[in-house]
């Protein structure tokens, strides 16, 4: 049975249920964090090591998801990674709940190849979205992701209020997930029509070459440079921030699982609100000013002194994290016939640096506590404002959709 063929419209509508599943599985185990560190008998470098073992799958498949896209395209891809990635968040769940370090490294590399699989097609498929309708939308599935990581948020916090396993929490949303996110591709998730990555002649291996000259570009390395930085801050924000709360402000996990909330409803304020200033001021001005806005938030948490300053670092720092990554997909498909390995490069940059943030923060608060581990942050931050111009579309492009003046 093949998917149901779908408009522009729908398929946005469905690839944002798409971004939000993402968002929800995400948080939902980091808001409970503590509590799998607690099961697990790990102190805070142990817990990192063992990210760091567990994202060795993740890396290797997101390097190489471009040319899996090449070879088995978008539907089949989607398909395999949510299979997978339901494979190893229930893992993930189950280890904690038998006491085993070595089920919950399982569940981690396996979710991270599934969510790798994903990562890249989903990203390819919102350019193509926002190539058939003309207009700004990208920042529209990011918001998704963020609405979903606040309902994942609430969902962690809820159960570890309620007293429910971390074990029973992530299998049902496993279970769950898996369930949405295979209704959504046949209802008509992925545009009909040839993918980006067909638009030349010869066999999978020509094109696989082809996609992958993108690496040696320098604006496209630029750009994913900024995708990096937006997914390291983003990543170190998922994973220490409640960590932080607990140990650092003493502050219980299910009050720690909130402000972990706050700092994704503030992102997701902005991205739904983004097309429009991405509109007004272009693109290289809004990532500037939301990079200034998360080094000021960032600093103001990572020199906070109460609970309370942190929550105020944390809203702005979530604010300043909101467009940077969208703004890098969005720069990486200015030439639509290229846009395929551009993006891949993109997507994966973003998905290695959210991978690395929490082994490299967990082995830097092992000295320094997790408070002002994360402020590591800062010096990518300034690199990305050293490049942010990049991301203005080249002359030679036509004017992408969200500069064009809206009717």
């Amino acid at each position: 049975m093949s998917p149901a063929k779908t408009s522009p419209e729908r398929a946005r509508l469905l690839l944002i249920v798409a971004f939000a599943v993402t968002g929800i599985v995400s948080f939902s185990w980091m808001a409970r964090i503590p509590s799998v560190m607690s099961a697990l008998h790990l102190s805070t470098p142990e817990f990192g090591a063992v990210l760091l073992v567990g994202s060795i799958g993740s890396v290797v498949t997101v390097v190489a998801s471009g040319g899996l896209l090449n070879r088995f395209g978008t539907v089949r891809l989607f398909s395999f990674g949510t299979l997978i990635n339901a494979a190893g968040i229930a893992l993930m769940g189950i280890g904690p709940a038998l006491a085993s370090v070595w089920l919950f490294t399982a569940g981690i590399i396996i979710s991270g190849i599934g969510g790798a699989l994903l990562n890249v097609s989903v990203n390819l498929e919102s350019t193509r979205i926002e190539q058939a309708m003309g207009r700004t939308v990208i920042p529209h599935f990011h918001a998704g992701f963020s609405i979903g990581a606040v309902i994942g948020s609430l969902i962690g916090a809820g159960s570890s209020s309620l007293g429910i396993p971390v074990g029973v929490q992530l299998v049902a949303v496993a279970a769950a997930s898996g369930g949405i996110r295979l209704a959504a591709l046949w209802a008509g998730l992925v545009l009909p029509g040839r993918l980006l990555t067909e638009r030349s002649a010869g066999n999978w291996l020509t094109k696989l070459r082809g996609e992958l000259t993108a690496w040696t570009e320098p604006r496209t390395i630029q750009i994913a440079l900024v995708a990096f930085v937006a997914a390291f801050s983003e990543g170190v924000a998922n994973n220490w921030l409640t960590v932080s709360f607990v140990q650092d402000f003493a502050e219980p996990e299910a009050v720690a699982g909130l402000a972990l909330g706050v700092f994704i409803a503030a992102m997701t304020v902005l991205r739904i609100a983004g097309s429009r200033l991405i509109d007004w001021i272009g693109r290289s001005r809004s990532l500037q000013l939301s990079l200034a806005s998360s080094l000021v938030g960032l600093a103001i948490f990572g020199l906070a002194g109460s609970a309370g300053w942190a929550v105020v670092g944390t809203a702005l720092w979530g604010l300043g994290a909101a467009l940077c990554f969208p703004i890098a997909v969005a720069a990486a498909s200015d030439e639509p016939s290229l846009a395929a390995g551009r993006v891949s490069v993109v997507a994966s940059m973003g998905s290695i640096a959210a991978l690395v943030a929490a082994p490299m923060v967990g082995f830097l608060a092992a000295a320094l506590g997790a408070q002002h581990a994360m402020l590591v942050v800062l010096i990518g931050l300034l690199l990305s404002l050293m490049v942010s111009r990049t991301v203005d579309p080249p002359r030679a492009c036509v004017p992408l959709p969200q500069e064009m003046s809206h009717p």
